[in-house]
């Protein structure tokens, strides 16, 4: 007979790996076969907060800074305009002034000769009436100088002394013109041969403004006479010529550095 084998004896089977080393990390097994995790409670992580760092600070540029102050040089500049403006605006309203006017009073001609040589030698008086419509302005006048011409020929110049203009005043002002031209073209010799001879009349000078004890910068007067007309004389020694009356235009010429106005 064989020999029976004890049961006891047999070598019992090693437990699967899986289980022993989840029984040695700690973990259980559920009956369904699925391996619980150990729980994280006890684990705690010390993170530090999130600070936002602040923005860095730019420096200017100089393009920055050049347009600060352009913005700010333009805008004293406005508010200087500003202020003349309103201060030109009371002083026009308080003097409410006028131009002075000028007219062409009179004119003789005392000497008118073109010689075989196409030489001109003339002589001209000359009548000139300025007036001051103001009431509250004197004008102060440098001395006044004064051209008659005919078509671009010269036939006079001369001057008016300097002198004050009161208020609401009229002041006639004579000078005599002469001239002495040599060499002149055919064509102006045949102008100044024709029955009627056109003049114009120019004066220029500076004049400032008086109001009460305030003087104003001098600035530049021009006056234009035309459409003036004479007729033209025979032999050396002229008739004397008189005209109407004729009105003269004034301009002022203003100067600012280089361009004059």
């Amino acid at each position: 007979m064989a020999d029976r084998e004890n049961p006891s004896a047999k070598a019992k089977p090693n437990p699967p790996q899986s289980v022993a080393n989840g029984r040695a990390n700690g973990s259980s097994t559920s009956a369904g076969g699925r391996t619980s995790l150990p729980s994280n409670k006890g684990q705690s992580y010390n993170r530090p907060m999130y600070r936002p760092q602040p923005p860095a600070k730019r420096r200017r540029s100089r393009r920055s800074c050049c347009c600060y102050f352009c913005c700010w040089l333009a805008l004293i500049l406005v508010v200087l305009i500003i202020l003349v403006a309103i201060a030109s605006g009371v002083l026009y309203l308080l003097y409410l002034p006028r131009r002075p006017g000028f007219t062409l009073s009179s004119l003789r001609v005392s000497k008118f000769n073109i010689s075989a040589s196409d030489q001109l030698t003339s002589r001209i008086e000359v009548a000139v009436t300025a007036r001051n419509p103001n009431r509250r302005l004197i004008f102060v006048y440098d001395p006044i100088s004064i051209s008659v011409t005919s078509n671009g020929i010269d036939l006079g110049d001369g001057s008016f002394p300097a002198f004050i203009h009161d208020t609401e005043n009229t002041t006639v002002m004579r000078a005599t013109v002469s001239s002495s031209v040599q060499n002149m073209d055919p064509s102006a010799v045949t102008d100044l041969k024709k029955s009627s001879i056109p003049l114009e009349i120019d004066l220029e000078t500076k004049a400032g403004v008086k109001v009460d004890k305030l003087k104003t910068k001098k600035v530049g007067i021009k006056v234009f006479c035309r459409g003036i007309e004479i007729a033209n004389p025979k032999g050396k020694k002229a008739p004397p010529q008189s005209t109407p009356d004729a009105g003269c235009k004034v301009k002022l010429r203003i100067k600012i550095w280089k361009w004059t106005f």
